[in-house]
Formats: structure tokens, sequence, C-alpha cells
């Protein structure tokens, strides 16, 4: 794939201009800025828009009808959408949930298919930190994101591990599907990888001071992965930096998926720099 020149602005908007979206029951900034920081940069002729939507299949009929090149799907759209689309690849497919939709607008009525990028970004670090399949994973979580890092957890060769989650209904099904044990509270649980998948320590929310895990849980941890992405150094995250264990951010998360779905849209993908630039103005 071709990557285009840093600091070439991107063309005047025209009728050329193609569209990216997203679909959020609650839309943010982040991919907005993410997107279009990046199309400036490399000089492409993009332009990215955020939306919701009461009517989800409505809303993927005019990605097909109006062109759109690609859509980011956010909560509550991830497992509503996979039978308005036309391919899904494996990434989505292994856990029923999409969050990237990329037209084919050469085919008569658009072409979609669907991937599932915090699943392959969590496989990523997974790799790059590396990680040793043979240790145990403690996830806390059970929702939609909980489902993408656990599934990409077993995928990548991990055989043992623990599902905490408040709804037992939803944490005992994900523990199951991923061949884990389940417990309803983390206590002082402890396993070599711990993963945060609930909003505790995200800003602005009712437990952004609080931590995911105890401190007996951290020490005993070798690497400690939240993946809120907003602040990034969460207190779970400075906790693990302070006794020294290796930490995985939901800031890398959030950028490396945004960058597998800007290369699905646009064919180009950013360099490490380009990305962090563009991760650490999307999250000002």
């Amino acid at each position: 794939m071709t990557q285009g020149t840093a600091g070439v602005h991107r063309p005047p908007l025209s009728k050329d201009t193609r569209l990216c979206i997203s679909l959020s029951g609650r839309p943010s900034n982040i991919g907005t800025r993410f997107h279009n920081h990046l199309y400036d940069v490399l000089g492409l002729d993009f332009l990215y828009k955020a939306f919701t939507t009461t009517d989800i299949a409505a809303a993927i009929g005019g990605v097909r009808a109006l062109g759109i090149r690609g859509c980011s799907v956010s909560m509550p759209f991830k497992e509503d959408v996979l039978s308005l689309v036309d391919e899904i690849e494996p990434s989505a497919q292994s856990i029923r949930s999409i969050n990237t939709i990329v037209n084919d607008v050469s085919v008569p009525g658009g072409r979609l298919t669907a991937s599932n990028t915090d699943y392959l970004a969590v496989q990523q670090l997974i790799g790059e930190h590396h990680l040793d399949p043979s240790s145990a994973v403690l996830i806390r979580g059970s929702g939609g994101m909980a489902k993408a890092v656990g599934v990409a957890f077993v995928d990548a060769g991990f055989g043992t591990g623990v599902v905490v989650a408040r709804n037992a209904a939803r944490g005992r099904e994900l523990a199951d599907r991923l061949g884990f044990d389940y417990l309803a509270d983390v206590g002082e649980v402890t396993a070599p990888i711990i993963v945060n998948v609930t909003p505790i320590g995200m800003a602005g929310g009712q437990e952004e001071h609080d931590l995911a895990f105890s401190e007996t849980t951290i020490a005993a941890a070798e690497t400690v992965f939240d993946v809120v992405a907003l602040p990034s150094e969460t207190p779970l995250i400075a906790a693990a930096r302070a006794a020294g264990k290796q930490v995985i951010t939901g800031a890398q998360v959030i950028a490396l998926q945004a960058a597998e779905q800007f290369e699905r849209y646009t064919g180009v993908r950013p360099t490490p720099e380009q990305i962090a630039e563009a991760s650490a103005l999307s999250r000002a």
C-alpha cells in the first residue's frame, strides 16, 4: 500500500471528496479528530464525520446508497449490523461484533465488508508485548469490548483465565465462551496478566479515581492492561507503572484500531509517529 507525504494538506473539498463516518449511540470527537488530522497530514481527499441514529438499518442503507467509503460502528450497533453487510471478516465473525465497515463503491449498490479492529488491535498488542500464552489471564468486564479482548487472547493461544463480572449472566456466558472460570467479585484474585475492560478509571465517570484491581492483584501481576482510553494514564496504569509492571494502555488500543480502520478506508498506512500524533490530538 502506498503512503502519502507528511506535511501535505488535503485537497479542497469537492464533489469527489470521499466520505467516511462513524455511527454511535453517543458520538465523540475522537475518531473525527484522528481521521481528519491524518487526511490533512497525508494530503488525502477524504472527510470524516460522526453521526448517531435511531434507525441503524436505514443508516447502513445510506452508506450503500450514498457511496460512503467507510463506517465505524460503536455501541449499541455492533451486533445489529451483522445482518446488514455482505461479508464478515474473521476478526468480526469470531466475536459476532462489528466495528468497521468498508464499502466497495465500484460494485453497483456497494459491497460492505465488515471487520473488528478492536480485536485486531488487541491481538497486535499481545504480540508486541510478547505475552506468554501459558500465562493465566484475569479479565474484569463482560461487555462487547471484553468479548473482543477475551477472544483475542484465546485465539492467540491463551487457555487459562478468569472472567470477573457483576452481571452474572453475561459474565458466565463470556467465561463459557472462552473456556475460562467465572467470578462475581475480583477480590484479591491474582494472575500474571490482568485486564480491565470496565469503565472503572474513566475520566468523567463515577469511578474515575478508583482502581479496577486491588494493590495485591497489581503487585502479583506481570502485565497490566487497561482498555480505558481517557485518560491514557488511568489510576490502574499509574499504579502498575509505580509497581514496575509492564503496561498496555487503552490509548494504544484506540490508536491501533483507528489506524487499522484508516488503512482499510484509504489504502494508506500512516507511520507509527503519525498514528501517535493523531491519537494524542484526538484525545486532547
